[in-house]
């Protein structure tokens, strides 16, 4: 048992599909078999959704990871006592949401960085509620990077074949032409190895998609793409690393789909996301509701080891019993992985 990783699994935002997925994912006995997962959060909200959704499990509610069991059916919730039950909506934005959510993942980080967890992954947050709670960060991956001291990181993306990582994510568009920097872009061709390598990835070839359409076509359609990302490549490729680029990205993303690329550089978030959840969100029409949403988040350059969902909070359908936890399942089999073949996460 102690040669088994303890995974911190936080909430994420209880008037969302995070405490619904947390609860699912541990109802998954093969998890057992390789981790020790902790739940991190409030035991009401658990109490509650396991309840309303008439699931088989009884919670073992602590206040210190020596008290907990780690026994399938009897998930552990560290239980840190900071949501109103008689308040809490399904479905709605609030800072007391926000709040517990921020400290479930601030609990998740110390608990790393004391050495008391292998491992974190964390259930999804709302940023305008966080935000209104006081706490001003654009997502996990900033309160990651604040709490651990990081100043070099980036998110990394992962799903059967597709592994794209991001030079920018949450800012505006048109801030995200502006951080298309040669510096930036080796930094994060060397976190994308550094996580190729963690996950047991062999095919090591790098792809780094272009900015502008036709990657620039020789400067008609912008110069970032000449004058910032090729110099990055070419440095890349005299430190030694397997590159290509700039590549179209209305090209790259079809090739890397069949494992040509063991990872994919985006200049930005939605040009790396789209062709992402497209792979790994699938859609019923019949039914108006996911049949499945896979794809984990993981946050590269940290000192301690951060995999999320890659997918919202999807107030629509919080506390309905229809969320899937496809996305929480493989996020804590990411983090196993990476807690095995540790480089630099």
């Amino acid at each position: 048992m102690a040669e088994k990783p303890i995974i911190a699994i936080t909430m994420g935002d209880p008037a969302s599909i995070g405490p619904e997925i947390a609860v699912k994912a541990l109802l998954t006995e093969r998890l057992f078999e390789i981790c020790r997962p902790l739940i991190i959060g409030d035991t009401g909200v658990f109490f509650d959704i396991i309840k309303r959704l008439g699931l088989e499990a009884r919670i073992n509610s602590i206040k210190d990871i020596r008290k907990a069991n780690f026994e399938f059916g009897k998930p552990d919730v560290y239980d840190l006592q900071n949501v109103d039950m008689e308040q809490l909506r399904f479905g709605e934005i609030s800072a007391m949401a926000g709040n517990a959510s921020f400290e479930a993942v601030k609990k998740a980080i110390e608990l790393a960085l004391s050495g008391e967890v292998d491992a974190t992954v964390t259930g999804p947050i709302n940023k305008k509620s966080i935000n209104e709670a006081g706490h001003h960060f654009a997502g996990h991956t900033e309160i990651y990077a604040h709490y651990t001291g990081t100043k070099k990181y980036a998110m990394l993306l992962v799903e059967h074949n597709m592994k794209v990582i991001h030079v920018s994510t949450h800012v505006s568009l048109r801030q995200a032409c502006d951080l298309v920097k040669k510096d930036r872009i080796i930094e994060v061709i060397e976190l994308l190895q550094d996580g190729l390598i963690s996950l047991g990835e062999k095919n090591l070839k790098i792809g780094v998609a272009g900015l502008n359409p036709h990657a620039g076509d020789s400067g008609l359609f912008g110069t970032e793409d000449e004058f910032e990302i090729l110099p990055a490549v070419q440095e890349a490729l005299k430190l030694g690393y397997d590159v290509d680029g700039p590549v179209p990205a209305d090209t790259l993303f079809s090739k890397a789909s069949t494992g040509y690329y063991g990872g994919i550089v985006a200049m930005y978030h939605d040009q790396g996301h789209i062709p992402f959840k497209l792979t790994g969100f699938k859609w019923n029409a019949e039914k108006q509701q996911m049949d499945s949403v896979k794809g984990v988040n993981i946050t590269m350059g940290l000192p301690i080891i951060r995999t999320s969902v890659d997918h919202g909070t999807a107030f629509e359908i919080a506390g309905k019993g229809i969320a899937s936890s496809d996305a929480m399942i493989l996020a804590i089999e990411s983090a196993v992985q990476l807690s095995k073949n540790r480089v630099k996460v």
